[in-house]
């Protein structure tokens, strides 16, 4: 009888934990399908040079920070901007003041800004002293540049944000994501994107 029983329980576990894992295979799915559709216009390849407008500051009191502070005068194409950071990845960040996600975001943008080089973009959400006006009010003390009208966005493919462009020292897009990104995967992307050329130098040719 405790037999019976015993094997009734394992068998029902067994079903129950195959259900289990179907259901996170169909989500997994479903998730890489979305984010694909969402990140399919985004660049590929060498990272596009663009020309950048600034905000004229920001933070909440104007002081300069670490990595890339938005104290800093901000050059006038990404290209010069990258080379400021030579030897380094770096991060492109879109945003935009009405986004939600944006503003969970902001936390793990400010923790990574104050070690690694971060260009925000501010996707239709004013011109340059409204943008700036939102980063004192935030404290958000990192380089970002201004897009009013969605153009800057729009030759990068970014159709919605937040999304993180991850560009390695070489000049190439390595990762490219759309929707909330939490700070561990953006380092990590940051740090794989800083192996790999570091990786394929060691190859022999």
């Amino acid at each position: 009888m405790l037999k019976a029983l015993a094997t009734r329980a394992a068998q029902s576990l067994r079903k129950s934990w195959r259900q289990h894992l179907a259901t996170l295979t169909l989500a997994w799915v479903a998730i890489v399908a979305v984010d694909t559709w969402r990140t399919r216009d985004l660049p590929q390849g060498p990272a596009p040079d663009v020309a950048l407008v600034r905000a004229p500051s920001a933070g909440a009191d104007g002081a300069a920070g670490a990595a890339g502070s938005a104290a800093t005068p901000l050059p006038t194409t990404l290209a010069t901007w990258r080379a400021q950071h030579p030897g380094q990845a770096v991060a492109v960040h879109f945003w935009a003041e009405w986004c939600s996600i944006c503003k969970l975001e902001e936390p793990s943008i400010a923790s990574l800004s104050t070690d690694r080089p971060v260009l925000g973009v501010a996707m239709q959400s004013g011109n340059a002293e409204e943008v700036a006006q939102v980063q004192r009010q935030r404290g958000m003390a990192w380089p970002t540049a201004v897009d009013p009208q969605g153009t800057l966005s729009r030759s990068w493919g970014v159709r919605a944000v937040p999304a993180l462009v991850v560009i390695d020292p070489h000049g190439q897009v390595r990762f490219a994501t759309s929707g909330y990104t939490p700070e561990w995967a953006m380092r990590l992307r940051l740090w794989w994107a800083q192996t790999i050329p570091q990786w394929k130098a060691l190859l022999p040719k």
